[in-house]
């Protein structure tokens, strides 16, 4: 099994309905509705970041952690996810960048409904 790189994250991420990349602080990041749920923030540690729930971290973290692990500090508290690309199959990879897009894509749905 081959694994995955900063290229395929990226690949992945933007193959998804409505996604765009933008940049954050002079990483690459992947936005739904103009909010991020995936950035190659750490690519140089090769990872590539996911924007989950604390409790999908603990799940994906639960089920395979040599392939999840929580950021450092804060952003993990609140659910921010490494995969490590090196070890990842584009199945994983995949699954994994839906789960942070479909969550973007509930909470923006979420919010618009709070404004009206």
């Amino acid at each position: 099994m081959s694994g995955m790189d900063a290229g395929d994250f990226r690949r992945l991420a933007l193959s998804l309905e409505g996604a765009e990349e933008g940049a954050h602080m002079g990483a690459a990041d992947f936005r739904v509705g103009g909010r991020i749920f995936a950035t190659l923030a750490s690519e140089k540690e090769g990872y590539g970041n996911l924007l989950l729930t604390p409790d999908q971290q603990r799940e994906f973290v639960g089920e395979a952690p040599e392939l999840f692990k929580p950021v450092f500090g804060g952003w993990g508290r609140m659910g921010a996810t490494h995969i490590a690309l090196a070890a990842a199959s584009e199945d994983v990879l995949a699954g994994a960048l839906r789960v942070a897009w479909k969550l973007r894509v509930d909470r923006n749905a979420a919010a618009k409904k709070k404004v009206k």
